[in-house]
């Protein structure tokens, strides 16, 4: 069953899929907050892939960016994401699979999906859909620096975390957080 099909389960600190396993967990706070800061430091335009909690969106507002768009497939947080910018002039929402929807050209991009059957493409996205100089990063679910989309350059920058018991990643005191300028 795809991801966008799954009835989630939304709690303070936690987002389920219907057979229990976590989708996203507060504790990702400050992997959010860096990656935020990170794709945001030319403040211009930013896609962020999954809205999830909203944690990473919180951050990018705060940056101050020129718009902010959010391309988000789960109907479910697609619902929460369009309550949450309602107050947002500078949000554009796109609803539907990241790799198959219209976009611009961005000065950062934040991707954080659950149960994505298109990564194999990120790399060749990225690439398509990033100015010059335009700074990408996403959820890296190793835990270890790992680049699964072989990226030219990369390079990682440790964030110190403190993860609560779930099922989707043995990530335990250091995330390796994937840092890529295009």
């Amino acid at each position: 069953m795809a991801f966008k099909d799954t009835i989630l389960t939304f709690e303070d600190d936690k987002i389920r899929a219907d057979d229990f396993t976590e989708v996203m967990m507060r504790w990702e706070a400050p992997i959010m907050e860096k990656s935020a800061e990170y794709v945001c430091e030319s403040k211009g335009d930013i896609l962020e892939i999954g809205f999830g909690m909203g944690i990473c969106s919180d951050y990018i507002q705060a940056q101050g960016v020129t718009s902010h768009t959010i391309v988000e497939i789960h109907p479910q947080i697609i619902e929460k994401l369009n309550k949450w910018a309602e107050d947002k002039d500078n949000v554009t929402i796109i609803e539907g699979d990241w790799s198959s929807v219209e976009l611009e050209t961005y000065d950062g991009i934040f991707l954080d999906t659950f149960g994505d059957e298109n990564l194999s493409k990120f790399k060749d996205f990225a690439l398509s859909k990033t100015k010059s100089g335009a700074k990408v990063t996403y959820w890296n679910n190793y835990i270890y620096a790992k680049d699964e989309f072989g990226f030219d350059g990369i390079v990682f920058e440790e964030v110190t975390v403190s993860p609560d018991n779930n099922l989707y990643t043995d990530i335990s005191e250091i995330y390796y957080m994937p840092k890529v300028v295009m």
